[in-house]
This record gives C-alpha cells, structure tokens and sequence, in this order.
C-alpha cells in the first residue's frame, strides 16, 4: 500500500524534533531532525526537484514516525544518536570501532601513565582519545622528560628494591624506592594533569611560583629544576604554535573521490598538532557535503570524545545550521563551540594540511581497493565462478600435541579482511590431535544457524581429509550455495609449491606469481596465525593456572588475588616471601610454601 502523505502532513506537529522513516518490512530506513517537523516533511512529497537519493527514500517509505523535542539542539542530539543505534541505510553512517587510544591514569598512591585501548571500566582517569598510538607514546616520553611520572606496570613497581634505569637517567623520580615524597610526587601528577587538559599557561605560572619560593628559601637546586621544566614546556609550545596562542581545536577536511568518502581529523592540543586520522563513512549517494560533515560532527562526538572549544571544516554550512550545530555541541560539553569556516594563517595551514592528508588518504584507499578487486577477479577465473566473489571465510586448526586445541574463522570481503566478523573456537569432547573431528565441530558451530551470513567461498586449511569433512558436515547441515575448496602445505612449507583441492576432489596447479594465488594463500595464512594466537593464549592461560593449581592451601579465590596483586605469574616468581604474604589471603605459612613452590625447579 503506498504511504498516504496527504493525511499524514494534515497531522503532522510543527514544533522542533525528530522523524523517522521506514519501509514496507518495517525497517528503520532514514532518520532526520527538524526546527519544524511538518515544513520539513513536507518538502519531501511536495518538491518536484528532488535528488536523486531523496527520490528512491521516498519511494520506499511506508510509515512516518514523528518525535517532538523542547528544543531544536535536543532534535540534533536526538537524531544523531537513533542513526547510531539504529544505522539507517539513507543517513551518513560513521564507521567506527571505538577503540580509541588513551593515556590512562591509575588510581594508586604513587600513580602511574599508560598507553591504554579498550573499554573505560577501569578506576582511574582518562585522557583523550589520541588520533593515533605514536601520538600517545610521543606525549608519554615528554612527560617522562618534563615531569619524570612513573610508567612501569604495578607488579614491577612494587617489587622493586632498587632504582631501575629510567631513574638512572632521569627520566623517573625513583618512587618506588622512596626517592621522592609521596606528596611531591602528587605534585608531579598534578602539574602532568594540567599538561594533558591543555593547561600550559596554567602550569607555567604554577611551577614559576615553585621556582621563586625555591629562590627565597635558598633551594636554588630544585629552583634550576623546575626552571629547566618550565623551558622544555615552553619549547614544546615553541614549536608549534597557533600565532602565539595556545589554542585546542580540531581540524576537518572532507574529500570525494571515485565513490570513496573520507573525512580527515586534525587534533590539535595547547597549540600543539597530536596528528591526524582518516575516517572512512558510509555515505548514500548523492548526499550533499553540508549533510556529510554535519552528520560526521554529530557522530564523532560524544561521552568517549569532546569536542574542544573550536572546530574548523574545509565546507561552509548554511547559518542557520552551523549556529544549530554550535549550540548543540556546546549542550554536550558545557560550554561555548566556535565552528569556522573560513580561517587565515597558522590554523589555514593546517586546514590545507588536512586537506592534503585527506586526499593522500582516499588515494591509498583506491590503491588498496584496485588491488583487492584485481585479486578477487582473477579468483573467480581460476575456479569459475560467474557472480562476483563477495564473500570468502577460512578456517584453520591449531593446537601443540592436542593440548588446548582452536579453531580460527577468518573473513574476506571486497573491503579486505573484516575483523569484525572474525571468529575462534575453542574445540572440546574430542580425542587430542584430531584435526578433522576440531573441523567438524568448528564449522558445525559457524554453519548450524541459517540465519547467519553465509560466505560464497569456504577456504579449510589442509588436504583432502579436511575437505572431505567440510563436505560431510555441509551435507549434514543441509548447507548449499557455498564453495570449498582447501589449501595445504607443501613440504618443508616451501612456498609457491601449496597444493589446492576443489570440491570434487581434484587438485589445480596455480602459477605462485598469479593475484589468484597469493589471495588464496593471504587468506589462509591469516586463519594461521589467528589460530595461533588464540592457541598460544588459552595454553599459557591453562599453564599459568596449573602452576598454582599444584600448590596447597592455594584455591580459586587466593589464585585470582596473587595473579591480580602481582599482574601474572612471572612478577609472582621474583616476588619475596614477605611481598608474597602481602596478598590479602595469605598468611606467611603459606608464603613460604607457595615461594618454595615456585623455586624448587630453580634450584635443582
């Protein structure tokens, strides 16, 4: 039934807010904002110039939902975090897998800096993100140089008994052998805090304070230390300042090309550039540039990044979007969001920069994206496949004489290796070394539920075995439409001499020159060392635990408390019988046991 816009724009409201578009199956296809809700839903059915892209959305729609908001930022906020839940096929999608680099700070009485990734449910405090993982490790050794913090992990801290080399060279108070007070180097993390928000200024008029209170006491030692302090912070804003300010922003260029959007970030901190990250969103076609960086923007920020006080783009929007946009970042942050346009100087240097950056970015893309269809291409030749390979998942079987045995799944599309759908199994109820029953088990747990995306190739490392199993676990599934073939090593794993088998059991020779070739043997060697990996880390999990295992007196809970106290085994073993009984759980007694445990194979 086609969707009825007459009556529906008869009721619509004309009060700021967000509406949502689905299609006949019930799908969540577009999700817009607006200052008036029947104005704007109305161009959509009563334009006859719409685009291209406008045209088919509306063509699909089969409902309307409206959501009325108190005010037009709320509308922004609103629509840009329902296209984040719900990724509508016609919105300006931005791809990201939220692992962002940090530097963390512990929650510790002598706190330490580290290069963190991952989910923050860890006490203590964050900063950032960075743009990139050199960025971070560059601000850690300034800050080693400048405020000479602590980076070494808790287990090594606390079983120090003497200064380690980074105290040696001066680039560490030395807290771990009470070389500094526990109040001057709360000091110390105080003035690095002030570095990392950005407050040089700040930071800069407090140790000129220290330094003149040292010069009336007569410390004139610690007073030529934090001169040196203040100089080296100077030198860092030196070189490379906004126009003698001290500026954060961030800096956004966007560029199109061959279908390929990219969008690059410059981050700039106290006026110092952190580097810049291309971001790669997914973007209908025929969507305007103003739709592009204004969705980007919405969706960049959030509870993980802030935006920082300025924020400069290489595209202008219409006034009355970009004060919008304004006023809803400044709602996230608390505080007054300037976006420019059009900038002179230092900050169109960096702009141009970003624009660069941003075309060298789509360029290495379409490099990336030739090659991989120039290999999928000459795949589907050599085994005949007549529709485009989409799609090709591998496995792979490891496992050291039986023990811990894994299964990797890996996934190739025409955007390369999607690690995203990547997938290990940990292979049980087997008897040990028994590679086909492992491949058995794993694709039946890949293959089970139809309901998951099938590939249009299967790759299975090994010979004929492993295919024949892969073929009698497909005809037991009732798994149709995907291809197998497998791939196994020569001798003496010689390359360009593997052996690949089709379905029929039949083997083809491939000239080890050809695309064909080194994409097969590309995927496969990824399977490889995924399930490694996986193998590695569940067997030194296993011999980790059995070590303690194999103690008395030592059972889950006291396993849990020494591994967390002293960060893994081997910080355990150089541990002392006194740090050992340290651990709340464990008495002396117990100590001395565990501790004669651990070095009796030492000894003999």
């Amino acid at each position: 039934m086609a969707f009825d816009a007459d009556g529906f724009l008869k009721t619509a409201p004309t009060h700021p807010g967000v509406y949502i578009m689905r299609n006949d199956e019930g799908e969540i296809i577009y999700v817009g904002k607006a200052k008036n809700l029947k104005n704007r839903l109305s161009s959509y059915f009563k334009s006859k110039q719409l685009l291209p892209k406008t045209a088919v959305l509306v063509s699909n729609i089969a409902s309307i939902e409206t959501t009325i908001t108190g005010t037009e930022n709320e509308a922004l906020l609103l629509e840009s975090n329902l296209i984040k839940q719900h990724r509508p096929r016609y919105n300006v999608r931005l791809i990201d897998d939220k692992s962002y680099p940090y530097i963390f700070l512990s929650d510790h009485s002598f706190p330490r800096f580290s290069f963190y990734r991952g989910t923050r449910k860890r006490k203590g405090r964050f900063f950032g993100p960075f743009p990139s993982s050199g960025a971070v490790k560059e601000t850690l050794n300034l800050m080693k140089k400048v405020f000479k913090v602590r980076q070494c992990d808790d287990s090594f801290f606390s079983n120090r008994t003497r200064p380690c080399l980074q105290y040696q060279i001066n680039r560490c108070s030395g807290p771990c052998v009470d070389k500094i007070s526990r109040s001057a180097y709360a000091d110390d993390v105080a003035d690095a805090v002030l570095f990392l928000e950005g407050k040089s200024q700040v930071l800069i008029e407090r140790l000129g304070q220290s330094m003149a209170l040292f010069s009336r006491n007569l410390q004139f030692e610690e007073a030529a230390k934090v001169r040196d302090q203040i100089q080296y912070i100077h030198e860092i804003q030196g070189s490379n300042i906004i126009e003698g300010t001290h500026e954060s922003l961030d800096l956004m260029a966007l560029y199109e090309e061959a279908e390929i959007t990219a969008v690059e970030v410059m981050t700039v901190r106290d006026g110092r550039v952190l580097g810049t990250r291309a971001y790669f969103p997914m973007v209908p076609e025929d969507t305007e540039e103003s739709e592009i960086i204004t969705s980007f923007i919405m969706q960049y920020y959030g509870p993980h990044r802030m935006p920082p006080g300025n924020i400069v783009i290489n595209c202008a929007l219409e006034a009355g979007e970009s004060e919008w946009l304004q006023n809803a970042l400044g709602e996230v942050a608390e505080r007054k969001i300037t976006l420019q346009h059009r900038v002179r100087q230092q900050k169109l240097r960096w702009l141009e920069m970003t624009e660069n950056n941003a075309k060298q970015s789509v360029a290495v893309k379409l490099a990336g994206r030739a090659t991989i269809e120039h290999r999928l291409e000459a795949l589907e030749a050599l085994l005949g496949f007549e529709e485009p390979l989409k799609r090709i998942e591998c496995f792979d079987i490891s496992h050291s004489f039986g023990e811990r045995t894994v299964a990797s799944n890996v996934v190739y599309t025409d955007e390369g290796f999607t690690k995203k759908f990547y997938r290990r199994y940990n292979i049980s109820g087997i008897e040990p070394g028994d590679d086909y029953a492992a491949m058995k088990q794993a694709l039946t747990r890949r293959f089970k539920r139809e309901e998951n995306q099938f590939p249009d190739l299967l790759i299975v490392d090994g010979g004929k075995g492993q295919l024949q199993m892969a073929l009698e676990t497909f005809a037991e599934l009732g798994v149709a439409n995907v291809a197998l073939i497998s791939v196994s090593e020569a001798e003496g794993k010689k390359r360009g001499f593997d052996t690949i088998w089709l379905s029929d059991k039949h083997q083809i020779e491939v000239d080890p020159t050809t695309p064909a070739f080194h994409l097969i043997t590309q995927i496969r060697d990824e399977a490889h060392r995924f399930a490694i990996e996986g193998h590695r880390a569940q067997r030194d999990k296993l011999r980790r635990r059995s070590v303690l295992e194999n103690i008395p007196g030592i059972g889950e809970k006291r396993r849990t408390a020494l591994l967390t106290h002293f960060g893994g085994l081997d910080a355990l073993k150089k541990a002392s019988i006194e740090d050992i009984a340290k651990v709340p759980g464990i008495h002396l007694t117990l100590a001395e046991t565990l501790y004669r445990a651990l070095h009796e194979g030492n000894r003999s």
